[in-house]
């Protein structure tokens, strides 16, 4: 029972004498010249959850009578790992007149409670400076700009000017595709009138023209009338068909009396034309009722057709519509490049910005 107690005396005792929070300061260099730099670092040794508050610094604040604080930077936490954290703020200082500063302890709140760091000294150091030679220091320089470097800016300058070079282009190729006129092909609509109606019309004017014209002249028309009428008709060349057979092709499906007709009007035409027939008056009259006749019992349509007929450009055309949209596609392919450099070239300026 008395070892027992003993030991939990002693483990008591050990608790109470291990350090619970701790501080400390350190500076990087305790000697330095009039003008230069130097850093404080305030260390907490505290237990995770602990808050810590060190002190406000801000540039121009006086740490020590002579020491000027430049900056305070951020606080930053190390994990050591055990339950405890290290927590260090950094502070910049400097001084400008030679001397042994004396800097004093740091307070660090923890939980409320006030700890405090050891002190520390500063030593600033003059620069040695004969003044009986004055001129062998120099005056202060004015500020100076970096030295331009060519190749930092050879990529840049070749890339604009290619840019500036396919602008041109693209102006000169807009120029060109503007000052020509454009080929417009245009489909028509034809009202196609069928072939009966356009050789009973031809007849019609051949009657008025009786009297007025030969003989001759009268059954050739009468028979180029008919002849047109029977190629349209019936498909087949008429035109370069001789009479006889002409009639031995209508005689396939066509109605005899009609033939016959036709036959004697054929006849009466190669008579006139070959064998100077004289036919007369009657004769002619019969002869173009027939044809009249013979049209209206083989007619097939009294509507007109209408139809598309598309256009046929000619080769000067072709060419003129395909050097045209060779240019439209060479300056949308310069744009399209025209606007990757310059997206390349901005970002080449903004990385030597950087």
């Amino acid at each position: 029972m008395k070892k027992t107690l003993l030991t939990y005396i002693l483990l008591l005792c050990t608790l109470a004498a291990y350090p619970q929070v701790s501080v400390e300061a350190l500076i990087d260099s305790t000697q330095m010249v009039v003008g230069e730099q130097t850093k404080l670092h305030v260390t907490a040794s505290v237990r995770r959850g602990q808050q810590v508050t060190f002190s406000n610094w801000k540039p121009q604040d006086m740490l020590a009578s002579g020491v000027e604080v430049v900056e305070a930077s951020m606080v930053d936490t190390i994990d050591t790992g055990d339950g405890f954290l290290k927590i260090t703020q950094h502070v910049r200082l400097t001084a400008f007149e030679d001397s042994l500063y004396y800097i004093p302890p740091q307070k660090v709140k923890v939980d409320g409670r006030v700890y405090e760091t050891k002190s520390l000294a500063l030593k600033v150091l003059t620069v040695p400076v004969d003044t009986l030679k004055p001129e062998q220091y120099f005056g202060p320089e004015d500020v100076q700009d970096n030295p331009f470097q060519w190749g930092e800016w050879e990529h840049v300058l070749w890339m604009s000017l290619l840019m500036a070079a396919l602008y041109i282009l693209c102006a000169l190729a807009w120029i060109r595709l503007k000052s020509g006129k454009p080929v417009h092909l245009r489909v028509r609509i034809v009202k196609r009138v069928p072939p009966h109606q356009r050789a009973l019309k031809t007849i019609g004017e051949i009657k008025d023209s009786v009297g007025l014209v030969d003989e001759k002249t009268y059954y050739t028309q009468l028979t180029d009338v008919l002849r047109k009428y029977i190629e349209e008709r019936f498909g087949f060349s008429a035109m370069e068909m001789t009479s006889a057979e002409i009639i031995e092709r209508l005689k396939a499906d066509g109605d005899k009396e009609k033939i016959e007709e036709m036959t004697m009007l054929f006849t009466t035409a190669d008579l006139v034309k070959f064998a100077k027939y004289t036919a007369g008056v009657g004769e002619k009259d019969r002869n173009l009722v027939s044809a009249v006749d013979f049209i209206y019992t083989t007619k097939t349509d009294d509507t007109p057709v209408e139809e598309k007929v598309m256009p046929q450009a000619t080769e000067q055309e072709r060419q003129t519509m395909r050097m045209r949209l060779s240019l439209k596609w060479t300056i949308a392919i310069m744009v399209a490049l025209q606007v990757a450099l310059m997206v390349y070239v901005g970002w080449l300026l903004y990385d030597l910005r950087g």
